[in-house]
């Protein structure tokens, strides 16, 4: 019989811990980016999207879906329902500029396709967002059939309100209409938003598949430390050009003396660009 192949069984028997046992030292070069890649596995920012496709083949519906809500080049690993303590909601277009072309990118969605014309479905994805920034808020995921924007939105929302609600402990009616539930929600302090994505569509008329599709999508914090790296090995290129030219010039003044006529240059500081942020106007609305 062949001798065993380290990792594999050998007549039914155990393995020898020799076998199976990772290498130490790849371990121990490993676990300080496994630690820091763990801490950056925690969203800062998210933003929302929707979009709908429509061709003869389901999966090419999805895929125009897709391209409709601008994410199409990533691959999307869809997660469950929570919104990241302090996570900033950023704005489509923001987002969309942040995705690299293949990067795994994790997302709250859903969608639903169909081939029956005329026929109407909706995919929805709602939020709740708890007035603490150190808490965690809610995601919530719907599709159906025959219901209108408002109505499957609505649904998504409330899944998010009432999931939140019951973590932070606000008592209420779940058989009231979710309008009344909302007031319930806002008055308590507790929860500062709740707000949907929803798209919705009619089958084509020719029996094409036609695909909806929305979604929450994650921005991975390591755009971020990029953004300040690059940012930091520029400020020191330049730091370092300007050191250089400044002992050029010294050199020059030791050599020629004073009056060789060189001027000296005066230090200019970077201004850094004033970043302003806008207050979403109060109350419920759809994130489009």
């Amino acid at each position: 019989m062949a001798p065993a192949v380290a990792g594999e069984f050998s007549g039914g028997g155990a393995l020898e811990p020799s076998l199976c046992r990772p290498s130490d030292k790849i371990f121990g070069g490993l676990s300080g980016d496994v630690l820091k890649s763990s801490r950056n596995m925690v969203p800062k920012k998210i933003f929302f999207t929707k979009g709908v496709g429509v061709h003869k083949e389901k999966l090419a519906s999805f895929e125009m879906a897709l391209r409709v809500a601008g994410v199409a080049h990533c691959n999307l690993v869809l997660v469950s329902s929570i919104f990241p303590p302090g996570c900033k909601v950023i704005s489509k277009e923001e987002g969309l500029k942040l995705l690299r072309p293949g990067e795994i990118v994790f997302a709250v969605y859903d969608r639903e396709s169909n081939n029956e014309p005329n026929r109407l479905s909706a995919a929805s994805v709602g939020v709740a967002i708890p007035a603490d920034a150190s808490v965690h808020g809610y995601l919530s995921e719907h599709h159906s059939f025959g219901e209108t924007d408002e109505k499957a939105g609505e649904y998504a929302e409330d899944l998010a309100a009432s999931m939140l609600a019951t973590t932070l402990g606000i008592e209420f009616n779940p058989e009231l209409d979710w309008d009344e539930r909302e007031q319930i929600f806002k008055m308590s302090g507790k929860i500062v938003r709740t707000a949907n994505i929803t798209q919705s569509a009619v089958g084509n008329k020719d029996g094409l598949w036609t695909t909806v599709f929305a979604a929450a999508v994650f921005i991975n914090d390591d755009h971020t430390a990029a953004e300040s790296e690059k940012s930091t090995l520029l400020n020191g290129k330049t730091s370092l050009q300007e050191e250089v030219l400044s002992q050029a010039l010294r050199g020059q003044e030791k050599t020629a003396g004073p009056d060789n006529g060189l001027i000296p240059r005066d230090n200019v500081q970077n201004r850094s660009p004033i970043l302003q942020t806008r207050t979403a106007p109060p109350g419920k609305k759809n994130l489009v």
